[in-house]
C-alpha cells in the first residue's frame, strides 16, 4: 500500500474489484461489438446495395435530320399505375428521368409544335441500369 492508502481499510480492496470489473465489463461488451462487426456475412451473389435497385433514362429528343429540339416535352407513363411525369429538355434536346423502378415497364414520347415522335417501352426484362433512348419528331409540314 502507499503512503496515501493508509487507513482506508478494505474500502480500497473493493474500489479496485469494481474498477476490475468495470474494466472487464466493458471488455467483453466491446469484444462482442467487434466480433459482430467482423463477423457480418458476406454480400451473397445477386445482391445489390439500394443505389443499384433504380435506374436511369436519358435520351435525346432530336428532329429528323438528327438537331436537337429544345423546348420539347418528354412525357414518361408508368404503364402499372398509368403515372405521368414530364420533362422539357433544354438547348440540347437531352432528357433524364432518374430513380426507375426496374419491375416496371414505362413508355416515353415527345411533343414538339404539336407534333409526336412514336412511344418507346422501357421494359422491365431490360436489364440495364441506364436506358438511353432518342425520340425522334419530323418537323417538316407537309405538302400537297
Amino acid at each position: 500500500m502507499t503512503a496515501d492508502c493508509v487507513g482506508t481499510g478494505g474500502n480500497e480492496t473493493l474500489m479496485k474489484k469494481a474498477v476490475i470489473a468495470v474494466a472487464v465489463s466493458l471488455l467483453v461488451v466491446l469484444s462482442v461489438f467487434s466480433t459482430s462487426i467482423l463477423a457480418a456475412p458476406a454480400p451473397q451473389f445477386g445482391n445489390s446495395s439500394k443505389e443499384d435497385k433504380t435506374r436511369l433514362l436519358t435520351g435525346k429528343v432530336l428532329d429528323g435530320s438528327d438537331n436537337p429540339l429544345p423546348n420539347a416535352v418528354v412525357y414518361l407513363t408508368n404503364t402499372h399505375t398509368r403515372t405521368v411525369k414530364t420533362y422539357i429538355v433544354g438547348a440540347d434536346g437531352t432528357y433524364r428521368f432518374p430513380a426507375l423502378q426496374p419491375s416496371l415497364d414505362y413508355e416515353v414520347y415527345a411533343q414538339y409544335n404539336n407534333r409526336k415522335s412514336g412511344t418507346k417501352t422501357v421494359s422491365q426484362f431490360d436489364n440495364r441500369p441506364q436506358v438511353y433512348i432518342s425520340l425522334k419528331i419530323n418537323t417538316k409540314t407537309e405538302t400537297k
